[in-house]
């Protein structure tokens, strides 16, 4: 088996030793090719060439969520084709690690690669749905190029959120749970839509829901982690599945109390519930619209202001070793 190996040398849990180990453990057992990224937008790169390559069979993540998105990224951008394009191999090396939780996998880059070749040998593998973004046909967003993403996405608040963080990254500052929480209250506190939402969720055959203040597309369950406690927005969601959406009407201080304390006590069997919130299960297509233009994450990446994104959720999408 020829692999790439896909290093983010930025990676916040793994050190330049951790990093070196692990690529000799992967090297004894496959043919393996490492490369260190350099700038944003390198791993989507390796992960096209890996696509377009007539002799890799599988690609290797060491990084966070951002490092595997970039890679699923390159891997399916002339589409899906999972019995013909390499697979998808995560080492989690990131703060959080949503997408390798999520399978299961071991959130420690040491206990995840001996994982890993435990499946390699045994030939252990899943194909998974993803999430698709693009532009809106007839609105200002048609000609935004469609992107991936594999286990979340978000137009509004949390997306705010996820910019705040990038900019104290930017600044030195490392990824941590608490940097997060600061960053939601301050976006709380200067989110001027917090009381009378500006976001439509459209889907056909059905009435849109108007006046949404927050959106949270799901493709995995849990939607993400606060240290090692599963958070559960949309607790059906699955990469077995369609899409799923979050939904609240109003962000009050009564109802982030409420709902806040729900999302921390959130299980599998049982998400947020209440008369401001809208769920919906399993949606192959759906497009939220904003009223004015709005911060749009995936996978934790911040992309800008949009006032209008169409999601796909694609099943059977990219196979992955587990």
């Amino acid at each position: 088996m020829r692999a790439l190996l896909v290093v983010n040398p930025a990676a916040t849990t793994t050190s330049a030793r951790t990093r070196d180990v692990l690529i000799h453990a992967l090297a004894s057992e496959m043919k393996l090719e490492a490369v260190t990224t350099e700038y944003r937008g390198h791993a989507r790169d390796l992960g096209r060439q890996a696509a377009e390559s007539d002799d890799i069979d599988l690609v290797v993540a060491l990084g966070g969520d951002g490092t595997v998105n970039e890679v699923v990224n390159g891997l399916l951008h002339a589409g899906p084709d999972p019995e013909h394009l390499p697979g998808l191999a995560v080492v989690p090396g990131g703060s959080t690690n949503v997408f390798a939780r999520a399978l299961d996998l071991p959130n420690h880059p040491v206990e995840a690669t001996g994982a890993l070749l435990d499946a390699l040998r045994e030939g252990r593998e899943r194909t998974v749905g993803l999430g698709l973004t693009s532009g809106t046909p007839g609105t200002d967003d048609e000609g935004v190029p469609p992107r991936w993403f594999t286990f979340n996405a978000g137009l509004g608040f949390d997306a705010g959120v996820v910019g705040r963080v990038e900019q104290h990254r930017e600044r030195g500052r490392k990824s941590t749970h608490a940097l997060y929480m600061r960053q939601v209250a301050r976006q709380l506190i200067g989110e001027p839509h917090r009381l009378h939402g500006v976001i439509t969720l459209e889907q056909p055959g059905e009435d849109p829901v108007r006046d949404l203040a927050l959106s949270i597309v799901s493709n995995a369950s849990p939607w993400t982690f606060l240290g090692n406690r599963p958070i559960y927005a949309s607790p059906k969601a699955s990469f077995d599945t369609g899409l799923d959406i979050f939904g609240l009407k109003r962000l009050s201080a009564s109802a982030l109390a409420r709902y806040g304390t729900q999302l921390l006590t959130s299980s599998p069997e049982r998400g947020p519930r209440g008369r401001h919130v809208t769920a919906r299960h399993d949606l192959t297509q759906f497009t939220l619209h904003s009223k004015v233009p709005l911060p749009l994450q995936m996978d934790g990446d911040h992309l800008g202001l949009r006032t209008s994104v169409t999601f796909t959720g694609v099943r059977r999408a990219l196979r992955v070793i587990v």
